[in-house]
Order: structure tokens, then C-alpha cells, then sequence
């Protein structure tokens, strides 16, 4: 009695896929998807200093970029910079810029969902 030959690896047939595999990849594949997106929408901004920054009143920044898309980052006072301001005060929950005065800059920010006015004095470049 002989053996049959080993089929060549051509004639091999893969396994059959199961369904329930295959379903879990689509569910698994929208999951990565979806919390991907989230994580660009909620941390993007954030890791790479886009956001708006809730600076505290004694604090410095500096503006930058046009007036209708500002980018405000904290700095040393001390730092000389050109654009730099001191906040007096911040107004939470508004964006009206008329709640600083006639006497200071204002600037409407909102980060996630909280919304406040820094309110801005200008200081002298040393």
C-alpha cells in the first residue's frame, strides 16, 4: 500500500472564516474608529497648545495670531515679550467683553464647555 502525495501548498484551501469573527472585526474596527475621533476632537487641541488656555487673574500671556482666531499662552511676567499682557480678572460663563470696562482689553475664550472673558491689561515692554 502506498501513500497518497502531500497536496502542494496551491491546493490547500484556507479554513473557512466564522461569521462571528468577522462580525466582531466590524464592531472592533468602529469602536478604534470612533474612539479615535473622540480623542482627536477632546485631546488634539490640548497636546499640541491650540486651546484656548483659562489663565488666572495676576497671570501673563502673550497674544498672538488674528484677531478673529487669537492664541493665547501663558508666560513669565517677567519675560519681556512683545504682546504681553497682565489679567486683572476673569469672568466666567460669558463672552460679553464689555464686562471688563473701557480701561482694559478684553478677550472672549471658551474651553470645552466653559466660556469666560479674560480680562487684559497691557504691559510696558521693559
Amino acid at each position: 500500500m502506498t501513500t497518497p502525495p502531500a497536496p502542494f501548498p496551491s491546493e490547500q484551501q484556507p479554513a473557512p472564516a466564522k461569521k462571528g469573527s468577522a462580525i466582531l472585526k466590524k464592531i472592533g474596527g468602529v469602536v478604534v474608529a470612533i474612539a479615535i475621533a473622540i480623542g482627536v476632537k477632546l485631546g488634539l487641541p490640548h497636546l499640541t497648545g491650540e486651546a484656548p488656555v483659562h489663565a488666572e487673574a495676576g497671570e501673563c500671556v502673550t497674544v498672538t495670531g488674528p484677531d478673529n482666531d487669537p492664541k493665547v499662552d501663558t508666560v513669565d511676567c517677567s519675560s519681556g515679550k512683545a504682546d504681553l499682557f497682565k489679567v486683572v480678572k476673569v469672568i466666567d460663563d460669558t463672552f460679553d467683553v464689555n464686562k471688563c470696562g473701557e480701561e482694559l482689553s478684553a478677550l472672549a475664550q471658551q474651553l470645552d464647555s466653559d466660556k469666560f472673558v479674560l480680562c487684559l491689561e497691557e504691559v510696558a515692554a521693559k
